[in-house]
């Protein structure tokens, strides 16, 4: 894989552009694919954004969103930009897999695939062009840099600082996160320099929920949660038919996991949900436990050290059960 900055000198001249992110997209995600598709229209490149799958209704008010194409929803439009698309971008995650459906078309598209993500363990294999670096807060923290690398920082206007602030702002945990380096507030005070409007910004992503994610999520924390003090751990558990009771649309149980965080005394949480199609997971450590190693090893999975994700294609119990039996192989680590 070649330097990031040895794909500058291709974008001089006007080219067909599809930006991919990973399935389910986060704040992230979206935030620095659509800040970067901004940035490449104005340089008169012809820009398409694909997401492998639906997004979160919370993101809809990102200016750009609205173009954005499903995958799952509308994959002959998909496929037909793939298929014309010079340069491929793929924002948010390293590994093909990820891109869920989406994953054959891209690795046999002819197009030259660059890379652009923070999270362990890239597939470098599979891009041309590209940046890894585990240090950064966020995709969208990178494709700032990107901007002011390619020399086009001229180009960040409104709509583009409301973009990358909404995704390293959510990837920093609203910075209280380590990764909210000196950086990251250089970043974030540039970006002011447009005149966009923090607050709006955060009331977008945070204050625009329905009653129902809230019962929600007292339900989970009430029925659902086992506190393993032993191994200062916690899980939460989640059946598909409580996801049908409360009407729970992708995104709503954004943020679940880290609610027993908050614990006195618990360093590891995890959070597994019957989705129907597979049981989906995710995991979240404060200090010393690896979670990106933990989810490779038992959950098909992978991330950061902190904040990881994975799947099973067992039952929610037995996934659970697996789980419980995992706390007692990390006992010393966990202590």
């Amino acid at each position: 894989m070649q330097q990031i900055t040895d794909l500058f000198p291709l974008l001089n001249v006007p080219k067909t552009v599809v930006i991919v992110m990973h399935q389910k997209p986060d704040a992230d995600a979206m935030g620095s694919s659509l800040g970067l598709y901004h940035v490449l229209t104005a340089l008169g490149h012809s820009v398409t954004v694909i997401s492998p799958t639906n997004w979160a209704d919370w993101l809809k008010w990102i200016k750009g969103a609205d173009k954005v194409v499903d995958y799952e929803l509308n994959g002959a439009k998909a496929n037909d930009a793939l298929a014309k698309a010079e340069l491929i971008f793929c924002l948010d995650f390293n590994t093909l897999s990820r891109a869920r459906k989406m994953a054959e078309p891209i690795a046999r598209s002819s197009a030259i695939r660059i890379l652009i993500d923070h999270h362990q363990q890239p597939q470098e294999e599979m891009f041309t062009y590209g940046i890894s670096d585990t240090s950064k807060s966020s995709t969208s923290e990178m494709i700032f840099d990107f901007i002011i690398a390619s020399g086009n920082g001229d180009k960040i206007h409104l709509a583009i600082a409301e973009c990358l602030y909404a995704g390293v702002m959510t990837d920093t945990g609203s910075f209280r996160f380590s990764s909210t380096t000196a950086s990251v507030h250089r970043m974030v005070a540039c970006l002011k320099d447009t005149g966009f409007d923090h607050a709006r910004v955060h009331e977008k992503l945070f204050d625009n929920f329905l009653e129902n994610r809230l019962r929600f999520t007292g339900h989970a924390l009430l029925n659902c949660m086992e506190i393993f003090y032993e191994y200062n751990s916690a899980l939460i558990c989640i059946p598909w038919k409580d996801l049908v009771k409360f009407q729970i649309r992708t995104g709503d149980s954004e943020g679940l996991v880290n609610y027993p965080l908050t614990i006195q005394g618990i360093k590891f949480s995890a959070l597994i949900i019957d989705r129907d199609e597979e049981i989906k997971c995710s995991f979240r450590s404060k200090g010393g436990f690896d979670v990106n190693s933990y989810a490779r090893q038992y959950f098909e999975g992978g991330g950061h050290f902190n904040a990881a994700g994975g799947r099973s294609s067992d039952t929610l119990e037995k996934a659970a059960q697996k789980f419980r039996a995992s706390l007692k192989e990390n006992a010393l680590q966990l202590q």
